[in-house]
């Protein structure tokens, strides 16, 4: 499945409710149960019918770092980045993770808000217990184009 942006997340956008630089950003992996991939129009994480949050050992969400918003007028784009996501010594799950949510923490799962579903390519895959990167795109995570 693709990466994709939530639309709930887009209509913040255009209702200018985000400030992306000072939303608190961050990433959940999914094992192969969500259902995130493909409801497009869930609000918040509480939405999906079937979240299936990584249960590997040594998993936490993680926050992400060094968030900025990049206007790159040659191409037309503007894109929104951040340090790679690292999920520190990461034990295999009962399931593969299949990717991973981008939402912008609140307070509790019924407040956040999703942002993205993330698939960079190197999904599915298992912890081996060691450090797992998620590398995001050179031209950032998210891409507004028009």
């Amino acid at each position: 499945m693709a990466s994709f942006i939530y639309q709930h997340y887009k209509e913040r956008l255009g209702t200018a409710l985000v400030n992306q630089s000072s939303a608190d950003f961050r990433v959940r992996l999914l094992m192969t149960n969500t259902t995130a991939d493909t409801e497009k129009n869930a609000n918040n994480p509480a939405d999906f019918t079937t979240l299936d949050t990584c249960n590997g050992s040594g998993y936490a969400d993680v926050d992400l770092a060094g968030v900025t918003q990049v206007r790159d007028d040659g191409n037309a784009i503007v894109y929104m980045d951040a340090n790679d996501a690292v999920f520190a010594s990461l034990g295999a799950g009962t399931r593969q993770n299949q990717g991973a949510l981008l939402y912008i923490f609140v307070t509790a799962d019924a407040d956040h808000i999703n942002v993205a579903w993330i698939d960079t390519g190197g999904f599915p895959f298992d912890g081996t217990g060691s450090n797992t990167t998620i590398q995001w795109n050179a031209l950032g995570i998210l891409q507004l184009t028009g």
